[in-house]
């Protein structure tokens, strides 16, 4: 794993200690299938860069650049009383490191933040990752909490919040995607596979334009995901299309680098896509809904193409091939720098720590 750049901390700032929390249930590190996961491994990473002090609560397992809490290792299936225990263990952890380390903020990027949150006098900056309504109202009414989105699209959507900050957009490892490889004729869908994703829209398009097409990504187990898989892709697959399970970092990049497209058939409004952001900077132009941010971040015609239905999809997926490679890698270097969104971040943190931030707001 390459480290992460950071400017040089002037003598006179402090050094801090962030205490970063996850989801419950999803190992940290950029190797992680959520984009949720990415962004707080990416995030340590940079902390422990600029001479701070990260902690991180995650599963066992989790590859972190700072202290590891860890909590528990993942069970065999999520079920809700699995979730209820990680939580319990999530909640224990994270009084145990307000306890033991003089924490500056804590930052959050689970959905299940409300949860495992123990009453504390440290300050709290909340990241929603999701859309608006997978959010309980109450979660969104914590005393003392501040809330930033990470795409201008998905602010637009959420209801005006007292502690709603500026968003800040996702950004990728841009010079870890720099790598060439020989280009194929494949399609390529990658993420969690589970219904609101549609790779079974993915499979169909591809059928439909005649283009083998490979998936990766991972299959949590929960019912539901398991049940879309076994229902919904596998009777797809076959000589014309793969499943390729769990991919890391390198394996990503290669197939990304290689395919003919990245496909997107998301079926809910997308808050960001770090997949699609790691195609553009692979040169490789992305064919997806316009869910969501996925609407800001194709450039239509630039850097992919976004599209109605499974036949526009089809016709798309043999169009890609026309986009300009370099193009797609210039709009990239533009967007989406993860070196960008760190450095906001760490300058958020230092306000945090400097307390030169508006009245925290105290009870809904």
């Amino acid at each position: 794993m390459s480290s992460v750049a950071a400017a040089p901390r002037e003598r006179h700032q402090r050094i801090l200690t962030v205490l970063g929390v996850g989801y419950a249930l999803a190992p940290v590190g950029p190797d992680a299938t959520g984009g949720a996961e990415q962004i707080l491994s990416a995030l340590d990473r940079g902390l422990v860069a600029a001479g701070h002090h990260s902690l991180v609560v995650a599963p066992a397992g989790s590859e972190i650049a700072g202290t590891l809490l860890a909590t528990m290792s993942l069970p065999r299936r999520f079920t809700a009383a699995a979730r209820r225990h990680a939580e319990a263990v999530q909640r224990r952890r994270i009084a145990e490191a307000l306890a033991r380390f003089a924490v500056d903020l804590v930052h959050c990027h689970g959905l299940d933040f409300a949860e495992h949150l123990p009453p504390s006098a440290v300050p709290t900056l909340v990241t929603l990752h999701l859309p608006a309504e997978f959010y309980p109202a109450a979660a969104l009414a914590r005393p003392a909490t501040w809330f930033n989105c990470v795409s201008a699209a998905q602010q637009a959507r959420f209801p005006p919040l007292p502690g709603m900050l500026p968003a800040i957009d996702n950004g990728v490892p841009l010079e870890r995607l720099e790598a060439r490889h020989a280009r194929r004729g494949f399609a390529l869908a990658l993420g969690r596979i589970c219904p609101e994703k549609g790779f079974h829209l993915a499979l169909e398009a591809a059928a439909s334009a005649r283009v083998p097409l490979l998936i990766g990504g991972a299959v949590f187990p929960y019912r539901a995901h398991r049940r879309y898989f076994r229902r919904q892709i596998v009777p797809r697959l076959g000589a014309a299309a793969r499943f390729l399970g769990p991919l890391d970092f390198i394996r990503k990049r290669r197939f990304l680098s290689a395919a003919r497209c990245l496909l997107v058939p998301s079926l809910v409004a997308e808050t960001s896509s770090l997949v699609a952001m790691e195609a553009i900077a692979c040169g490789t132009p992305v064919v997806a809904f316009p869910a969501g941010a996925l609407c800001d971040i194709v450039e239509p015609g630039v850097s992919g193409f976004l599209v109605a239905d499974v036949r526009e999809m089809a016709e798309a997926i043999h169009a890609a091939a026309g986009l300009d490679r370099e193009r797609c890698r210039a709009a990239a270097r533009r967007r989406f720098s993860q070196h960008h969104m760190i450095a906001r971040y760490l300058a958020l943190y230092e306000r945090f720590a400097r307390r030169d931030l508006p009245e925290m707001p105290c009870c809904a």
